[in-house]
């Protein structure tokens, strides 16, 4: 009944807006645009936005009086607000990204009123950067922008006058990188250079002067002395299924300060709401760590430009410690890292990637992250990762032992 109702009410926005498409497909005709109104929409939270940052860069790079503007939820526009690139952000409560329930026609009243703001933009292309957001896609149809890139995922294929085959196993700054560059030749201006690498197309996040000097303070204040090497581990992440076991990242913890070759103070970081998870681990180290939760983004990214190294699953502020150039190790498990993992110098940065398989999941990785509670204990994949693996893992890598944590 659900799936019924969104295909009748997408009919419904496919005729609404397809006057103003029409007008819109006579204006995408003109080539080239001088000074081009450029959209950027991405929904998610903070790894994704982190992931996404490559592009703006390369789009100011090639297109130097663009005018730049991003729509991002609320909950992740500190990541790209500072972003030299970007001349105006636009916060959307997108639907289905706040993790709350919403009526069921709130997505579709919603769609209607932000359309009709962004027509005041009068946008000359917009990206749909992520690419099974179809809500996304239909808004920038409605606001009648005569150029919308995105990728070809039903159902919202209908709503682009570009839809790029998706290739499910590529990296997704990879991803994105494809949609700028479709982008720039839409708008008639040069392709960007490949291959897109880390090197060429790096993650941004500049912490400010104010937000190193808090740290620093606030380590000095603890007892951590300037020239005193710090190892962070941020275990948090956004979905359970991710999880370590906090016994196992007390271990490592406890293996990386009493190593003669580190003499390293650990640092647990995460947000206010993982901050019982931080106590839990902390209660099993022999060698105290400091806690550190409720952060800005801005002060996390200080603290891991700061580190010589930060451990973690896969998560947000392990891409954020990736931008800082700080090597890490991360562990994955339902989450494909050739998609998702390090976006940096992969002699910088460990994946140990799950390779037991849960007992209802067809394939490793499954992709799956909406798991209830009850269900977590048949998907152990993470948690059957074990400490040995990691503190292998970082021996046997010489560069990040040699380098890091010497």
């Amino acid at each position: 009944m659900k799936h019924l109702l969104r295909t009748l009410l997408l009919l419904l926005i496919r005729l609404i807006g397809m006057p103003g498409a029409s007008t819109a497909a006579q204006e995408a005709r003109k080539l080239p645009i001088s000074q081009p109104r450029i959209l950027l929409i991405r929904p998610d939270h903070l790894g994704d936005l982190v992931l996404t940052t490559p592009i703006l860069n390369a789009l100011r790079e090639q297109i130097p009086d663009a005018q730049i503007t991003m729509m991002v939820g609320s909950w992740s526009s500190e990541v790209v607000a500072r972003h030299p690139a970007i001349d105006k952000l636009i916060t959307c409560p997108f639907p289905g990204f706040q993790r709350a329930p919403q009526k069921p026609l709130a997505p579709y009243t919603l769609l209607l009123s932000i359309a009709k703001q962004l027509r005041r933009g009068n946008y000359d292309l917009a990206l749909n950067l992520r690419p099974d957001f179809w809500w996304g896609a239909a808004l920038l149809y409605l606001a009648r922008i005569p150029r919308r890139i995105g990728y070809a995922i039903q159902p919202g294929t209908p709503f682009l006058t570009q839809a790029l085959p998706f290739p499910p196993a590529e990296h997704a700054t990879v991803s994105c990188l494809r949609l700028a560059d479709a982008g720039l030749q839409a708008l008639g201006y040069p392709s960007l250079a490949q291959p897109y690498t880390p090197e060429r197309y790096p993650l941004q996040f500049i912490p400010t002067a104010d937000e190193r000097a808090w740290i620093s303070k606030r380590l000095a204040a603890s007892g951590i002395a300037a020239q005193t090497p710090v190892v962070v581990i941020h275990p948090g992440t956004g979905a359970a299924v991710k999880l370590w076991r906090s016994e196992a990242w007390a271990r490592i913890a406890d293996t990386l300060a009493a190593s003669p070759s580190t003499s390293a103070h650990i640092i647990l970081t995460g947000s206010k709401h993982e901050r019982t998870l931080l106590e839990e681990i902390a209660q099993q180290m022999t060698t105290p760590p400091l806690l550190l939760s409720g952060m800005t983004v801005g002060q996390l990214a200080a603290l891991l430009e700061r580190a010589e190294l930060v451990l973690g699953v896969d998560s947000g502020p392990l891409h954020l410690a990736v931008a800082q150039a700080t090597s890490t190790l991360q562990i994955f498990g339902p989450t494909d890292a050739h998609i998702f993992g390090p976006w940096g110098n992969p002699e910088r940065h460990i994946v140990i990637a799950s390779t037991h398989r849960c007992s209802t999941c067809p394939a490793i990785p499954c992709g799956r992250l909406d798991f209830r509670p009850e269900e977590l204990p048949a998907h152990p994949c993470v948690k059957l990762v074990t400490e040995q693996e990691v503190i292998q893992a970082i021996e046997k890598n010489e560069k990040i032992t040699k380098k890091h944590l010497s």
